[in-house]
C-alpha cells in the first residue's frame, strides 16, 4: 500500500511537472505571438511614416513646380494670384518666391527636421527682410481660411507676433528679437 500511495504521488507529481511544463510553453508561445504581433505593427506604423513623408515630399516638389510655372510665366500666375489685383506682375513674382521660402519652412516643420524653436529662428531670419512681410501682409486673406487649430495656422500666428516684434524693436540687431518659443 505504501508503494502504491508513493507510485500514485510520483504520478500524481510527473502529471502536475508535465501539466506545468505544457503551460509554460503555452505562455511562452503566447508571449512570442504577442511580441510577432507587436513587431507587426510598429512595421506598419513605420511604413505609413514613410508613406506620409514620401508623399509630403513629392507635395514639395510639386508646390515648387506650380510656383516655379507661375513666376516663369504672368498668364499661368494669373490662376493663382489671389493678391491685389492692383499689385504689379513683377511684385507678384516675388509674392509667389516669397511664399516658396515660407512654404519651404513650413514643410521643413511637418517633417521634423526643425521644431517650434528652430522655425521662429529661421521665420526671424526670413521675415527681418520688409519684402517678406509685404508678402505676409498681402497674404493674410489666405492665411485667414486656415482652421484655428491647425499647425498652419499656429506657425502663421507665431510669425504674426515676430512680425510684430520685429516692428516693436528698438535694435537693429534683429536675430536677437522675439521669444523663441520652448524646445
Amino acid at each position: 500500500m505504501t508503494t502504491w500511495k508513493s507510485t500514485a504521488a510520483s504520478l500524481g507529481s510527473a502529471a502536475a511537472g508535465l501539466m506545468l511544463a505544457t503551460t509554460g510553453t503555452m505562455l511562452a508561445a503566447r508571449r512570442w505571438r504577442l511580441e510577432a504581433e507587436r513587431l507587426q505593427v510598429r512595421r506598419l506604423r513605420l511604413e505609413e511614416l514613410a508613406s506620409r513623408r514620401s508623399a509630403l515630399a513629392h507635395q514639395q516638389r510639386m508646390h515648387w513646380e506650380l510656383l516655379s510655372r507661375a513666376i516663369d510665366d504672368p498668364s499661368l500666375a494669373a490662376v493663382i494670384a489671389t493678391y491685389d489685383p492692383d499689385i504689379p506682375a513683377e511684385r507678384r513674382r516675388q509674392y509667389f518666391y516669397a511664399n516658396a521660402w515660407y512654404i519651404n519652412l513650413y514643410h521643413l516643420y511637418r517633417a521634423g527636421i526643425v521644431d517650434d524653436k528652430a522655425f521662429h529662428g529661421h521665420a526671424r531670419e526670413l521675415f527681418q527682410n520688409p519684402l517678406m512681410r509685404e508678402y505676409w501682409e498681402a497674404s493674410k486673406g489666405q492665411r485667414a481660411t486656415l482652421k484655428h487649430s491647425s499647425d498652419e495656422a499656429r506657425l502663421g500666428r507665431m510669425v504674426d507676433g515676430l512680425i510684430k516684434d520685429l516692428d516693436e524693436a528698438d535694435t537693429d540687431e534683429w536675430w536677437v528679437v522675439g521669444n523663441p518659443p520652448p524646445a
